[in-house]
């Protein structure tokens, strides 16, 4: 009987095991999501909050503009054809915008066509052109993000030019310009090669431009225009058209003697060009005027980093606690320089012009991230009085200053 019992039991173990193992079982599922930190987070929270140092708000000294009778928007002045302002972003290449804005509007007065130029695309080889330099010189040449204005006449014969649309400088979904860790992958690079003591040019050069490729895309060598493929030097040559032997730049200091050419001595002069024409102040200062209200645009640089200039009131003036406007003159205006509270900080363009309770006001093109605090997004408005003891040098075409030039040797 013990035996039938048993026999029984193991068939119905058998029996209940088939009807298990025919059943499915349900699998477990997964996926990716956003971790969820709960309590942790509130751990890292207050961690941060007792390590966390108490910081005082930056300050700056400032002028106080509130009771300034001053231009309040750009239509209010006679100006002239430009593109519209495009910053730079977090770059040291005003010298390149405001180069390259004065020479769209050139485009525009002498030929009456609109383009919109790459100002990476020159900027992109104006590094290369320096860190060629610093080989040559080893390690003895000036390398860092400025230039000046007029480096865009030693490289578009050379290198050509595109438009924007064919080379932005930026990659894939990048919204502004950003050179801090490409300069500083360079400059670390060039260093090594001077404590290595070696100076392989093509080597070097090779480098950096795959430093330069790597964060601003390589630039095109060939581009279609209209159907026709051309490079950058056809283009520069066909559609830009422009001689740039038109074009002069001025400075005005009493270290050298006045109607000759001398050195600009700032460090973005890197190359140490000595094509400025040196002329008096007043020289200096009718040029501007005179060029502006004939409808040229004048590309102009010089320092932007003083307490009556604010991108919020959109305007530079120079204060009274500074100076009076009286005794705004070439001596106080170099005494400024010699000190270094005059240093070679923006490059701009200045396209308008306004008359206003007896001061001359001009409307300034600005790339940089000031200009774009106020109202009027990308531009300033400059009384006549900061440009005259802020502003070191300009670049005009010959065909406004034939006078002066004829005074110069």
């Amino acid at each position: 009987m013990k035996e039938k019992l048993l026999i029984f039991q193991m068939i119905l173990s058998i029996l209940f095991s088939s009807v298990c193992l025919s059943q499915e079982k349900q699998k477990d599922k997964a996926t990716y999501q956003e971790r969820e930190m709960g309590f942790y987070q509130e751990i890292l929270n207050g961690i941060t909050q007792f390590n966390k140092k108490e910081s005082k708000p930056r300050l700056q000294f400032k002028m106080d503009f509130s009771n300034l009778d001053c231009p309040k928007q750009r239509e209010e002045f006679n100006y002239q054809w430009h593109n519209e302002p495009v910053t730079q972003g977090n770059t040291g290449t005003c010298w390149s915008f405001c180069a390259t804005s004065f020479f769209e509007s050139e485009i525009y007065r002498l030929h009456n066509k609109q383009i919109k130029l790459s100002e990476m695309y020159t900027a992109y080889w104006e590094f290369v052109e320096k860190a060629k330099r610093f080989i040559q010189e080893r390690g003895n040449s000036y390398f860092s993000h400025g230039s000046e204005s007029n480096a865009v006449k030693r490289l578009w014969p050379k290198y050509g030019i595109v438009p924007l649309s064919e080379y932005s400088g930026m990659l894939p979904n990048q919204k502004f310009h950003d050179h801090d860790n490409m300069y500083y992958e360079m400059n670390k690079f060039l260093n090594s090669l001077k404590e290595n003591n070696n100076w392989n040019e093509e080597y070097a050069i090779e480098t950096i431009k795959s430093i330069l490729n790597h964060y601003m895309g390589e630039p095109p060598s060939k581009i279609i225009v209209n159907g026709k493929e051309m490079t950058p030097v056809e283009y520069f040559k066909n559609e830009v058209a422009l001689n740039l032997d038109d074009y002069v730049d001025f400075l005005s200091t009493i270290k050298y003697p006045y109607y000759e050419k001398a050195e600009f001595e700032v460090e973005d002069n890197w190359w140490k060009s000595r094509d400025y024409y040196n002329i008096p102040l007043s020289d200096f200062m009718d040029i501007i005027k005179k060029s502006i209200k004939d409808k040229y645009t004048v590309c102009i640089g010089g320092d932007v980093s003083e307490p009556g200039i604010d991108g919020f009131a959109e305007v530079a003036v120079v204060p009274s606690f500074d100076i009076p406007s009286e005794y705004i003159d070439e001596y106080s205006r170099e005494f400024r320089f010699n000190n270094r509270t005059t240093g070679d900080d923006h490059g701009i363009h200045l396209i308008g012009y306004l008359e206003k309770n007896g001061k001359d006001w001009y409307l300034i093109k600005d790339s940089g991230a000031g200009a774009r605090n106020g109202a009027n997004k990308g531009y300033y408005f400059y009384q006549e009085d900061f440009v005259k003891l802020k502003m070191l040098s300009f670049m005009v075409h010959k065909d406004i200053v034939k006078d002066i030039l004829e005074k110069c040797k």
